[in-house]
This record gives structure tokens, sequence and C-alpha cells, in this order.
């Protein structure tokens, strides 16, 4: 991801260009770990508080879909078309639930992500994969969602404010950013051990995926929104332009996603002047809607995640 999205960019690339050192990497943390009163994320905070990380959800869930497994589980398991927003929603609960929530509040949440995947299975119907058995627990599966957590928003964040050059800094971040690997039942050794190592895995897993046809079919109801009301739709231009620019070229062209890079260019200038200014208060508004909306269903024992 980041400036190597859309082109043929090396590992080295990615990383920072002074002082890169594998000496100063530390660990992924564990769900014991950080389920724990006492612990407290900060690195990663600055980066999971911006409220424009919601720009690139559709990258995400594409990136996240491009893999066979998970794009059947989600054509099959989520009827998607029909709930955008919903699936908008629990997928900021559970991404601002593990950086803000209570000890209580992460694993309550946890163990109902947990509970609907335990019903997300099958055989994959179609491409190369035809006949190989998924399920949404396989944390071959979910390091790949966690990770497209992890890369979108280190690449929007950057984008939008520039590269973050302290390794240390850097490592810092993405090793808090393995909690939502864990929190869906990763084992923390299955997170790759250096953010070396992860632009490795990415690439290979970007070189090596094959978006099929159940995949493209998700895309398309998400990026053109047919079902929804007229006041979402009118945005969905825009989100085409900016999914494109966040897919790695391969995965852009098998989607079938057209490529406007000037466009996205004036987008990114209009982000920049207009939502760069803004107090931290509205830039963070959605952590603050989203946790209180969270809150207030589970003190209404209300069901927050339905489908997958």
């Amino acid at each position: 991801m980041g400036k190597s999205s859309k082109k043929t960019t090396t590992t080295d690339q990615r990383l920072p260009k002074v002082g890169y050192s594998e000496k100063t990497l530390n660990h992924p943390i564990a769900k014991e770990d950080f389920l724990s009163p006492n612990f407290k994320l900060k690195h990663m905070l600055p980066i999971v508080q911006e409220g424009i990380l919601i720009g690139a959800g559709a990258a995400a869930i594409l990136l996240q879909i491009a893999e066979p497994g998970v794009g059947a589980g989600v054509n099959e398991h989520s009827n998607f078309s029909y709930r955008v927003l919903d699936r908008l929603r629990t997928t900021m609960t559970f991404v601002y639930c593990m950086a803000y929530g209570t000890p209580e509040e992460k694993k309550t949440i946890c163990d109902m992500i947990t509970k609907v995947h335990s019903g997300v299975n099958g055989v994959i119907a179609e491409g190369r994969d035809k006949g190989k058995p998924y399920s949404a627990l396989d944390p071959e599966l979910q390091v790949w969602v966690a990770a497209t957590l992890y890369a979108t928003a280190i690449d929007v964040y950057q984008r939008i404010w520039g590269e973050i050059e302290d390794p240390t800094e850097q490592d810092a971040i993405y090793f808090e950013y393995s909690i939502l690997a864990s929190a869906l039942q990763v084992p923390p050794e299955m997170w790759p051990p250096s953010r070396r190592a992860f632009w490795e895995y990415w690439d290979a897993k970007v070189e090596s995926i094959e978006v099929t046809q159940h995949a493209r079919d998700v895309a398309s109801d998400l990026l053109y929104l047919r079902n929804a009301p007229a006041y979402l739709r009118i945005f969905m231009p825009s989100v085409r332009v900016v999914t494109a620019e966040y897919l790695p070229e391969r995965l852009r062209r098998q989607f079938g996603v057209n490529y406007h890079p000037k466009m996205y260019k004036f987008h990114e200038w209009m982000v920049k002047a207009m939502y760069r200014p803004l107090p931290l208060k509205l830039r963070s508004y959605p952590v603050t809607w989203y946790m209180k909306d969270m809150r207030k269903r589970l003190a209404k024992r209300n069901k927050i995640f339905e489908k997958a």
C-alpha cells in the first residue's frame, strides 16, 4: 500500500529511508495482553482517531474480499448491498473498540465477532481454489483482514499528513496494530515479526491472490450502491476514484476499477485544504459517534454484529 499501492515499489521503499534498523522492532501483542487493565495504546491512536480513514474503507474491503476465502464468506453469508452502512458501523465499532474500549468492552466485542464468524464457513465455488473449504475462523484469512486495515490506515495517514520518518515510531504503530489480528483470534506469532516481513508478506499476497466473480459482485455492490438511498449514491463517484488509487495495480485490474490519477490528486488536494485545518474534535467525531453507539447497544443488550 502507501506509495507502493499502484506501482511496483520494493519493500525497502516503504520503510523509512533514514536510520531503519531491525533492532528497533518490538513484537506483536497477544490478546491476553491487550485485554489487561494495564494495557494502554499510544502510537496507533493518532492514526485511528482520524475520521478521514473511513474514506479508504471501500479499498480495505476490496482488498479483503480479493482473498477468495474472505470473498466467498462475505458473498454467501452477508446481504452486503442492502447493509452497507451497517457493515461500516460494525467495522468501525470493531476498530474503535479495540483502540479505545475498556477491557470488558473489548472482550465482549471479540466474543461477539467470534460467535458470528463461527457460522461463516463453506466451500469456495469458483476459481483456482474451487472446492477448497473456508472458514471465517481461519487465522490465515484473519491475518489478511487485519493486514488490510493496517496497510490502508498507514497509507491514508501518510498521504494526508506526510511520511512518518522515525523508524521507532513506525515500528510501534505497526506492532500496536497487531491487536486487530489478535482480536480476530490470530496467534501473535502469525503476525509478521517486522515491518519488513509484513511488506514481504503483503507483496507476495497481492501477487498471488485471485479476484473471483464473487469478489467482483461484492465490489460492484459496494462501489455503486444501487440499492442505497440517493443521498449516499451521490458520493460514489468520489469513492470509486479514491478506491482505485489505494488498490495495488494488479488487483485494480482484476476488479475492473477504472483508475483516474488526476481526479485522485484533486480529491487529495481538497482533503488537505479542508480536512487538515479542522480541529481534532471534528476530525475524530466518528470515534465519538461509533463508541457512543456501541455503548448504547451494549447497555440495551442489542446485537452489534448480526452478519459477517
